[in-house]
């Protein structure tokens, strides 16, 4: 689950780390206020979507020459009509897709006099099983591009989960960060605070891009990012009210509802399978044969009739969707459920594009039949293989 960069502030503010004072608006008649009650004379103002790049995105609505979605302003009325101009409207960044996001909320922030940018990253570091910070001096928005021309300017640094951050891991990072004097001081503190947020938090993801240091030698977190893993989310229910919906597919929140592994894609091939591996598998198999999926979606093991119904149902709303491919390999999942849930699930709200049924493993001939009897329009496949090139064709006509 993502959160918003004003609300990602306030979880690391409760852990002590630096960080400006802002408010978030959700109408433009709240900008003046929230201007006056922070320091100025300089305000940032900031599109609140969940996506990067917000500072070189473009406003679908305006000018081509018109600001992106993060601002300065230098005046009350500057921050007014950039208010009045971004609400409402659609941002579209690199990581937004062409498609683009609706600016919701803002956040007007305290200025900030920048001696440096900084990246700061922790993630999971699934080679070595542990936390890792990811860390270079070369902060802000053209990140993407040092990652790709100069990885060596990018340090990663593991932690051990049984100490979390010492004091040599704390200088190892202040001197990837080539910090010195205050900075160092604040860095010494701030890393390990940051480490315990994303343990004690369980993030996937916490990213501050840029870490500033500023004209004074104090370090600031300048914005931030965070993800959390979505199977601790139980355990958090004051970071559960942090969600909001409207940055969601909607089918994904649908999806959500009854425990469905769901991504939304851009392709036009909907996929219904069971088992990350298998759903990777049938995704690369479609593009192998020159078609896109339109979604990533696992129904798990132990899927019941109605999950698997409601699988099929959000798969045929996606109006993108020009076929659709079930492949299923029954193991502890019984390939007549499959065919039970697919066979209701068309029963109930049709069947408008070609469906190719692949199913083999446990109770396969039984799932065969009950598809056989359906009486259902079904493009039956022998394997992978076969109903990949089967799918693609009916698509592509």
């Amino acid at each position: 689950m993502n959160i918003h960069e004003y609300q990602a502030k306030a979880v690391l503010k409760e852990y002590g780390a630096p960080v400006a004072e802002g408010v978030a608006i959700f109408s433009a008649d709240e900008a003046e206020a929230a201007a006056k009650s922070l320091p100025g004379p300089l305000w940032v103002v900031k599109s609140q979507i969940h996506a990067g790049g917000r500072g070189k995105g473009k406003f679908k609505e305006l000018s081509a020459d018109a600001k992106g979605g993060v601002r300065l302003a230098f005046s009350l009325d500057e921050v007014t009509s950039n208010a009045k101009e971004m609400l409402g409207n659609t941002l579209v960044t690199k990581q937004t897709g062409a498609a683009g996001k609706v600016v919701n909320r803002l956040y007007i922030e305290d200025g900030a006099d920048i001696e440096r940018e900084l990246y700061l990253s922790i993630l999971v570091d699934r080679t070595v099983g542990r936390p890792a910070f990811v860390v270079s001096t070369e902060g802000g928005m053209d990140i993407e591009a040092v990652a790709e021309e100069t990885p060596e300017k990018i340090v990663t640094l593991p932690i051990d989960p049984e100490t979390g951050v010492t004091e040599a891991d704390a200088a190892k990072l202040c001197d990837a960060l080539e910090l010195t004097g205050a900075a160092r001081e604040d860095g010494m503190k701030l890393f390990p605070i940051l480490h315990t947020a994303f343990v004690e938090k369980d993030m996937s993801l916490l990213e501050v891009n840029p870490l500033i240091v500023m004209k004074d030698g104090r370090l600031r977190v300048l914005d931030a990012k965070v993800s959390f893993d979505g199977n601790a989310l139980f355990r958090h229910p004051d970071i559960m009210e942090l969600r909001d919906v409207t940055e969601e597919d909607d089918k994904e929140i649908e999806a959500s509802k009854y425990d469905l592994a769901y991504v939304a894609l851009d392709g036009d091939i909907g996929c219904m399978v069971n088992g990350a591996g298998l759903a990777m598998a049938t995704m690369d198999i479609i593009k192998l044969y020159g078609a896109e999926p339109a979604n990533f979606l696992d129904v798990g093991g132990g899927a019941s009739k109605e999950k698997v119904t409601a699988a099929f149902k959000i798969i045929t709303s996606d109006p993108n969707v020009k076929g659709i491919l079930v492949n299923i390999f029954g193991g502890i999942m019984r390939c007549d459920v499959i065919a039970e849930g697919v066979v209701a699930a068309v029963k109930e709200v049709g069947l408008q594009v070609p469906l190719v049924v692949r199913l083999e493993g446990t109770n396969v001939e039984l799932g065969k039949k009950i598809i056989n009897e359906s009486g259902l329009n079904v493009i039956a496949a022998d394997d992978l293989d076969d109903a990949a090139q089967k799918i693609v064709k009916a698509v592509k006509g």
